[in-house]
């Protein structure tokens, strides 16, 4: 005999009462930001002393910021470290006020499960602090920020999201902030993404650290392209496609080290190069100012350069 089904009003209810808990812990602490007078997107407190977490691209360049709780105060911004490439930045608001601020505390976005339950607290269209849930949808998602680079470990929902959520936090029913939400496909319905907590954790620590995430470059602007297959067997190689040099900036790490248009990337210190997304990976901090070897292909030539990257700024 089958188990009896559970009443569906007592899942309803439990299902509303595990939101509303989420919402009523989480909601005090985000707030809704306005850059130059303008409504531009959300974001969230996560330490008792004013500092906020947003999408870079809320704040775009606009210099005078202003945040609201859900209290209605008002308060003015500065910045406080940004990174286009995570779509991450950190603000720290005037915290003169002797009312406390709230805070929200991160969860750990690695224990997500397709299927949990998330809730997405936020700005759209300039309705403050509206709510909405769903669940996580898939985790360990690619997605491309707006500065062309690579986002990888993002969260996928179908909590709806609209212009405004951005820098709003997607939390679990606890109320742990899982995600920064960052973008939704249009016209897709369901298909929202957030950036892992983790993620967030780790260069919000920089930016307030630093200011900004310090890369290397070489000065090479790319495109993957594909090897012939006579040259993959030729060479042995273990890759299928490569680093297209289209383009080289002058006095450039990559310029000193020999390379030219034409030349197709495919290893870096010893590391496979398979397309410009493998290139942005390998180009970290602890390569700047330290040689390396860049494996290419020059027609149907394999060869080895040495190559010094610099700290980065905007280009590979």
């Amino acid at each position: 005999m089958w188990p009896e089904p559970a009443n569906d009003q007592s899942l309803l209810d439990d299902y509303s009462r595990a939101v509303i808990h989420a919402v009523e812990k989480a909601a005090p602490a985000v707030v809704k930001i306005d850059v130059d007078s303008r409504s531009a997107g959300s974001g969230f407190l996560f330490t008792p002393d004013g500092l906020v977490l947003t999408n870079s691209h809320v704040l775009d360049r606009g210099s005078r910021i202003t945040v609201t709780l859900l209290d209605g105060r008002a308060l003015h911004a500065g910045r406080v470290g940004d990174d286009p490439d995570t779509d991450l930045a950190v603000l720290r608001v005037d915290s003169s006020s002797a009312e406390a601020l709230p805070w929200v505390t991160f969860g750990d976005s690695s224990r997500l499960r397709p299927g949990q339950v998330v809730v997405a607290i936020g700005n759209p269209y300039g309705f403050q602090h509206s709510v909405t849930s769903g669940v996580v949808s898939a985790i360990g998602r690619s997605l491309r920020a707006r500065s062309g680079r690579l986002l990888e470990d993002v969260v996928q929902t179908d909590a709806a999201l609209n212009p405004g959520n951005s820098g709003g936090p997607l939390v679990t029913t606890r109320g742990e902030v899982v995600g920064v939400n960052t973008a939704m496909i249009h016209p897709a319905h369901g298909l929202s993404f957030a950036i892992a907590s983790n993620t967030a954790q780790f260069v919000l620590s920089a930016l307030i650290r630093e200011g900004r995430i310090r890369r290397s470059f070489i000065g090479v602007t790319g495109q993957s392209v594909p090897i012939p297959r006579r040259l993959t067997r030729d060479y042995q190689l273990a890759v299928s496609s490569g680093v297209l040099a289209v383009g080289i900036e002058p006095s450039s790490p990559a310029e000193t080290g020999g390379l030219r248009t034409g030349d197709i990337i495919i290893a870096l210190a010893g590391v496979r190069v398979t397309g410009v997304d493998d290139l942005h990976r390998q180009l970290t901090a602890d390569r700047i100012g330290v040689a390396a070897t860049l494996t290419i292909l020059r027609g149907a030539e394999r060869r080895q350069l040495t190559v010094v990257p610099k700290e980065r700024h905007t280009k590979i």
